[in-house]
């Protein structure tokens, strides 16, 4: 008898309150060469997950299955798999593969790749009991810690550690953090780590209440100004006006890094926020030198998510809840 695994499948993008995801049975994924079956044990709900299932980032082929923050076990290893590996946790995030060929691949630039394939995107993602994934894209994850905890740190947690870097912000300089959510509170933990002092803008006051009580030197509502210069900042809402909000806050040579892969379009603002060689600039995607690095300071600092748990089967209510800014921190898939 063939067996059946669960999945929560895109069958026509809208609204998160039109319920665009369906609980479906499919027929369990067989492992390709170089790839490994998972039993899923938590998957963090992303606003691309969102994105995705609302249309604004047009899916890539029918009945995608979203989800790019996956934990869980290995169940079946395809042919070259290093048979290790069987039993293991792993978890999977955003870069699901790349053709390791190019320029840009070779000179360490994976995340920039034209070939790449994301997860819960170009290939089926972990909103399901049963996932297949690339060996060589999934990382080693602690055995005995709590995947609900884990999962957020896979993609919120990498690609703020990501644009964290490139914002360039050192010990004892300002940073500042536009939106305080699953991946801002992770973004502010690692810059307290280093040294900085934490800046943060959001229009959440219990958002702004945690930032202060996690140790933000400052924090302030949409329309505030932080009260001195900032030597970097990071946007994370998606929406274009809080770019140059946080471009007119920047001293000279500041870099604002914009953490988004859709914003509803950026209004114009005046040349002279962005003179001085004040940097504007996106971050795209992560590499797996980026997940380890990360993984790594995520376990010796060590960084703690917020989560709420949702069954596999209520994922549509979890998107609801954060179209409508009510998450505290991240939203987590239990199958």
């Amino acid at each position: 008898m063939a067996v059946i695994v669960l999945a929560m499948e895109l069958t026509a993008p809208g609204p998160a309150a039109s319920h665009p995801l369906k609980l479906v049975e499919r027929a369990q994924p067989e492992p390709a060469a170089g790839e490994v079956r998972l039993r899923v044990e938590a998957c963090a709900v992303c606003r691309t997950d969102l994105q995705i299932s609302s249309g604004d980032l047009a899916a890539k082929r029918p009945g995608t299955v979203p989800g790019h923050q996956i934990v869980g076990r290995v169940e079946e290893l395809g042919e070259g798999v290093d048979a290790g590996l069987r039993g293991r946790r792993l978890g999977v995030g955003w870069l699901g593969s790349t053709c390791g060929e190019c320029d840009l691949c070779r000179a360490g630039q994976e995340n920039l790749c034209p070939g790449a394939a994301f997860t819960g995107w170009d290939r089926d993602g972990g909103f399901a009991t049963e996932v297949v994934v690339r060996a060589d894209f999934a990382r080693p994850l602690d055995g005995d810690a709590d995947p609900v905890a884990l999962a957020p740190l896979l993609c919120g947690g990498i690609i703020g550690y990501r644009a964290f870097r490139l914002a360039g912000v050192g010990e004892g300089q300002r940073l500042g953090l536009y939106g305080f959510g699953a991946s801002a509170l992770q973004v502010a933990q690692l810059a307290l780590a280093q040294g900085c002092q934490v800046f943060v803008v959001s229009r959440d006051r219990a958002g702004r209440e945690r930032a202060r009580a996690l140790g933000a030197a400052w924090v302030g509502a949409p329309g505030e100004d932080p009260p001195a210069p900032l030597r970097g900042a990071i946007t994370f809402a998606p929406a274009g006006a809080v770019v140059v909000d946080a471009l007119r806050s920047l001293e000279r040579g500041g870099t604002c890094v914009v953490n988004a892969i859709h914003l509803d379009g950026v209004p114009g603002f005046d040349y002279r926020m962005l003179y001085w060689e004040r940097r504007l600039m996106s971050v795209a995607n992560f590499t797996r030198r980026d997940s380890e690095e990360f993984l790594r300071l995520a376990q010796s600092i060590p960084i703690r998510t917020r989560t709420e748990r949702f069954p596999l089967a209520d994922a549509n209510v979890a998107l609801e809840r954060l179209e409508g800014d009510r998450i505290e921190g991240a939203a987590v898939l239990v199958p």
